[in-house]
């Protein structure tokens, strides 16, 4: 549990999405960490409505409505005047004086058939009470002699429509006689309406009126038209109904007199009443935004608006008007989304002027790009972009408007939290203030909301969050360290454009981390990409504020304007590392000139300029071109720039661009802290390196490994050299070492200089045993050597008495690796075992991927045994096969009888033993060493050919022990044993027997054994009272084929349940945590078959109606389920004859008669 690597999933596509964090506080061992979703803080000031309902389900059910539904439901506004409130404005209708009457006997059947819908509108004073405000002629469209000339007078309350100004002065005496209509002076304050009088409700008298309160918005009308429109949109909770009224007016003042007073009377009579959302309203709403997995009840507001009819372009026909028509709806802000809702059908109306049909849009908060809100009238625009495709524009208005960009400001700074420059451009008038916006809530989120960011962008650019893993290492150099995982989906192997930019975007301004890590996660999909349609997201200047100087950015692609927005945006970040993560060729010569990788042209020349802190880039396995180097080049020469490492390993370096950057880093010789040119074409040249490698004099790690020199006796390095360093990993694998390097290497391990070294890697470097004892020899101190040395795949078998000495007399180091021993002779390895077992130096070993002429005999056996069971000082040991398509190196059967010796061993906390073979047998020994063996903490032993009976054996052993920590879930043994299953049921299926190999026809008789001993009773061959054979069936059903898969998955899932239920508590034990008293599945360790029969049972039982007739079986084997199972448990099992996983399979085709 020392390594403290958060691994993360995301995933936000399950209702309701909320931002996830870790169940446990302390970090795991290399494991993903499980996520738990949390409701965040909500920035609001009172509640909001909460929802427990599914998106789909006939009546909503809701957590706390009283209370999350009050904020929406009743809003009662203090009676002053403020303009920048909370609530969202109520809407009504145009309506008769007598409708007013008459208001609390309207019919159900004119109401929403909710009935949730129902909701009693605030108390309207009456139509001749209030103030008179402004007043004014409306004549109709008609013919001239027969055009009537209503009159519209607005007062503190109402807007009312006359039928003549004769009968507005009969009840307002503010308002004068009746003028002429040839009069000139009135020609142009005139009013004409583009609403037609059977939309209105008219009273005996021909009086029509609005009440202010239910007024949504008034706002110029684009129309195109020669005249000035001014469009009155409302709404009507009490009777569902929405409508839109057009002014056409002629002279430019009376339309901003007439805009002018109708926003401040509306306004000012929003402000104070008493407003609300109907709860069914609400409902509605929510349930909208659940479909969109983006409800959230600490972070939801909704508010009407009207999405305003658009005219661009040149002037139309006259006909146009009516073409054009509003649409009042429900704007929802979300936990990530902006919302378009359209109101429930039932509260739509039918006539010219009425709503149509429309669908709702949704629009992540991220991809907001512009905001403007006008100053002449209430619209507003919202401006959407999704990458690499053009704006798109939302025309709106509302009285609310102030409120509604506030909220949206706060929603779009709640999900990036650590962005000092939102990139949204806020084109709002003066009197729209940000500064006293709420606070963001202090939440305690590990890594700066990182996950609250990643899932915004995610929700915004329609990505499915559980398909981003990564984790966080807090324990590396560096840290916290940032590493960006494989894709958990296995079959697409790497991530999408759209994932990738949701990674950098979230990263960027997150000062959390010091170093990043993409390395081996391919970059290729994105760069190269430019996105022509916006340069929102380019960086132009530093966290700071700085402008940044680099030309042409906006001409850059995308991918090297997210690298850049990393460095600039993050002065904490000290490391990236994109090794191996490009697969491009540079352009040969004749070819088009090539630009480079992207990541140079991004990073350099911003180090150049000391923009950023950046001073360690990884660039392994990216083939460099010229002007990558040139990139690097004019960066390296300036010392200002500080690096600390500049990796280049397997870049496919020349000879002359290796000189280059050599000569280069030689002027940051004096930072410069780590060396890695490994893998590439260049030939080193021991002349030209002392010429540059004496500049450093803070080298750490030094890595020329599988790298040429030009031939010579002189050695690669001086000792002078050497000596200067600060050293601790030298790495010269699979490079030539002649006899004066291999004497400077040991000049230096005598050397007190060398004490900080801890590496020392010589693989492949064709070593005697007689060379490492000289290394050996030299390193040697008072106590054991603190140091790992690597000397695989070398000639250890000549000079091999040297080496057995060195090993029996501890003088090696403590860490040592010898993968890949290769014995021509089964009595040097009897002697190599036999030293280690005198060994007291060494605790750490890797003896993995070794040879033998032939399987391990009785006598190597034996001394393995030996040396398991008495060796006290090693701690880890590997002694792992290899299985690869041309090699498999083993120890055979006989290692099974050498493992026992671990039930005495007191030291050895690891193990790793995979690729060896074990079976069935193996699955016994190792769980007898696991109920007697008392030290072991990790047991790494998968892919060794278990299969669910095997695995059910281990994982039984655990009851008995209370030390064992982890212990591998045998996934790749899982994969191998369900592929054996199609492969024969598809095999008998095609051809019963007939399709059967020769070795194969010969297991059936172990088949029949095994399978014979685990069947349970129903489905014995055989009467068990008569004895004769049941009936044999024809067929064999897909759907029973896939029941009993599922039926071995199910089995090996809860296998693996019941393993980490003990781990679990053995870690609880270790650590002094409480255990809880939890049952557990299996009491003692079970016979051999009880897997088998138990999978059996369940893949019988669940099937189709089919499943009876296929319980009839031959009944050849039912005296063959004898005492069958300790001899299977001594016979050594081969592929061929392959265990429980293709006997069992061959059993059932044959016995269950799966072929035609």
């Amino acid at each position: 549990m020392a390594d403290r690597r958060r691994r993360r999933s995301l995933s936000a596509f399950r209702p309701p999405l909320q931002p996830l964090t870790p169940i446990s506080d302390g970090p795991p061992d290399n494991a993903p960490t499980t996520l738990k979703k949390r409701r965040p803080t909500s920035f609001s000031k009172d509640g909001s409505p909460t929802s427990s309902f599914s998106p789909t389900s006939p009546k909503v059910e809701r957590t706390n409505s009283r209370r999350s539904l009050s904020r929406l439901i009743t809003r009662d506004r203090p009676r002053g005047s403020q303009k920048d409130g909370r609530p969202s404005s109520l809407f009504g209708s145009i309506r008769s004086l007598s409708s007013l009457k008459d208001e609390d006997e309207i019919s159900p059947d004119k109401m929403s058939s909710p009935s949730s819908l129902e909701l009693t509108t605030p108390v309207i004073p009456d139509v001749a009470a209030g103030m008179l405000i402004h007043h004014g002629p409306l004549p109709e469209a008609g013919p001239v002699f027969r055009r009537r000339c209503p009159y519209l007078v607005l007062t503190e309350f109402h807007l009312i429509q006359f039928k003549s100004q004769n009968r507005a002065s009969e009840m307002f005496p503010g308002v004068s006689g009746p003028q002429h209509p040839n009069r000139t002076s009135t020609r142009h304050s005139r009013l004409s309406s583009a609403s037609s009088t059977h939309d209105l409700q008219s009273s005996s008298d021909g009086q029509h009126s609005i009440p202010l309160v239910h007024i949504v918005a008034v706002y110029k009308l684009d129309d195109g038209e020669p005249y000035f429109s001014i469009e009155i949109a409302h709404f009507n909770d009490s009777t569902n109904s929405a409508s839109t009224m057009t002014l056409q007016i002629h002279d430019p003042g009376d339309a901003d007199t007439w805009l002018t007073v109708l926003r401040s009377a509306a306004s000012k009579a929003r402000v104070t009443s008493s407003t609300s959302f109907p709860p069914g309203l609400v409902e509605y709403t929510a349930r909208a935004l659940e479909q969109e997995h983006d409800y959230n009840p600490d972070h939801f507001n909704m508010f009407k608006v009207v999405q305003r009819a658009h005219k661009s372009g040149k002037r139309s026909s006259s006909d146009d008007l009516t073409k054009l028509t509003s649409k009042i709806c429900i704007l929802a802000v979300g936990m990530y989304k902006i919302h378009l809702v359209p109101l429930p059908k039932s509260t739509r109306t039918s006539s010219s002027t009425s709503l149509s049909d429309m669908n709702g849009a949704s629009h992540g908060i991220v991809t907001l790009s512009s905001v403007n809100v006008q100053t002449f009238d209430d619209s507003f625009q919202l401006w959407f972009r999704f990458p690499f495709q053009p704006l798109n524009a939302l025309h709106l208005a509302a009285l609310c408007v102030h409120e509604v960009i506030r909220y949206i400001r706060q929603a779009a700074e709640y999900l990036r939290p650590e962005w000092t420059e939102q990139p949204i451009a806020w084109i709002v008038p003066g009197t729209l203030n940000f500064d006293d916006l709420l606070p963001l809530p202090a939440e305690d989120e590990e890594n700066r909301a990182l996950d609250r960011t990643l899932t915004a962008y995610c929700a915004g650019y329609k990505i499915n969050t559980s398909n981003i893993r990564y984790t966080v290492n807090y324990e590396c150099e560096d840290a916290p360290a940032f590493t960006l995982l494989s894709v958990s989906d296995p079959r697409r192997g790497k991530y999408n454009f759209m994932e990738l930019l949701a990674i950098f975007r979230a990263l960027r301004y997150n000062e959390t981390f010091h170093a990043i890590s993409f390395s081996r996660q391919s970059l290729d999909v994105l760069n190269g990409l430019c996105d022509h349609y916006g340069w929102e997201h380019t960086p132009w200047t530093t966290r700071s504020g700085d402008p940044v100087d680099l030309p042409e950015q906006e001409k850059t692609s995308v991918f090297v304007q997210e690298i850049r927005a990393l460095a600039l945006k993050n002065r904490r970040l000290r490391r990236l590392d994109f090794s191996y993560c490009l697969t491009r060729r540079p352009s040969s010569a004749g070819e088009m000139p090539d630009s480079g990788c992207g990541i140079c042209e991004a990073l350099f020349p911003l180090c150049s300029k000391q923009y950023t802190n950046v001073d360690w880039i990884t660039l392994n396995g990216i083939l460099l071109s010229g002007a990558d180097i040139d990139y690097l080049y004019a960066a390296a020469v300036e010392k200002s720039c500080h690096f600390r490492a500049i990796e280049v390993a397997y870049c496919g370096l020349a000879d002359r661009s290796f000189q280059s950057i050599l000569q280069a880093l030689s002027h940051q010789g004096a930072t410069l802290e780590w060396l890695v040119v490994a893998g590439n074409f260049a030939r080193l040249e021991p002349s030209f390196l002392r010429e540059y490698l004496n500049e450093f004099s803070l080298l750490r790690v030094v890595n020329f490994s599988n790298i040429s020199r030009t031939s010579g006796k002189e050695p690669l390095f001086e000792l002078e050299t050497l000596r200067r360093w600060k050293l601790q990993q030298l790495n010269l694998s699979r490079s030539p070492i002649n006899a004066a390097t291999l004497q400077v290497l040991a000049d230096y391990l005598r050397d007190p200089q060398s004490n900080c070294l801890t590496m020392l890697s010589l693989d492949q470097c064709a070593l005697t045993g007689g060379m490492i004892k000289d290394l050996c020899h030299a390193m040697v101190r008072l106590v054991p050597r603190h140091l790992h040395l690597s000397v695989s795949d070398n000639h250890l078998e000549e000079e091999h008495a040297k080496l057995v000495e060195v090993i029996q007399q501890s003088l090696t180091p403590t860490q040592l690796t010898m993968e890949m021993l290769e014995y021509k002779e089964e009595k040097n390895f009897q002697l190599f075992l036999q030293a280690w077992t005198k060994n007291t130096s060494t605790n750490w070993l890797n003896i993995s991927k070794a040879a033998l002429p032939c399987p391990a005999g009785d006598e190597t056996v034996t001394i393995m045994k030996h040396m398991l069971a008495n060796n006290n000082a090693l701690q880890w040991l590997n002694i792992s096969g290899e299985e690869a398509h041309l090699e498999v190196a083993t120890f055979g059967v006989g290692l099974n009888r050498a493992l026992l010796g671990l039930k005495t061993n007191k030291s050895l906390k690891y193990l790793h033993v995979q690729h060896q073979r074990l079976g069935l047998p193996g699955s016994n020994t190792l769980a007898s060493i696991i109920e007697e063996n008392s030290s072991l903490l990790e047991l790494h032993c998968d892919r060794n050919g278990f299969n669910l009976q095997a695995f059910t054996v281990i994982v039984s052993s655990l009851v008995h022990n209370h030390t064992l920590q982890y212990l591998s879930s045998m996934e790749a043994d899982r994969a191998t044993e369900i592929r054996k299953w199609e492969k024969e049921v598809e095999k008998a299926r095609d051809g019963g027997m007939r399709g059967l190999t020769a070795p194969t026809k010969a297991t059936v008789s172990t088949v029949k054994r095994q399978l014979g001993a685990v069947m349970p009773a129903p489905l014995q061959f055989a009467s068990s009272q008569t004895g004769t054979p049941l009936p044999q069936k024809k067929a064999y059903t897909q759907a029973e084929a896939e029941a009993l898969l599922a039926s071995v998955h199910a089995r090996w899932d809860n296998e693996v349940a019941v393993m980490q239920g003990y781990l679990d508590r053995n870690f609880k034990l270790a650590h002094g945590l409480p255990v809880e008293n939890s049952s557990m599945v299996e009491n003692e360790r079970p016979m051999t078959g009880h897997s088998a029969s138990s999978t059996l049972r369940l893949g019988s039982n669940d099937v189709t109606p089919l499943g009876e007739p296929d319980r009839q079986l031959n009944a050849d084997v039912g005296a063959t389920t004898g005492n069958d199972d300790d001899g299977a448990a001594d016979t050594p099992t081969t592929p061929e004859e392959g265990g429980g996983d293709l006997e069992a399979a061959l059993m059932m085709r044959q016995k269950l008669n799966l072929g035609s």
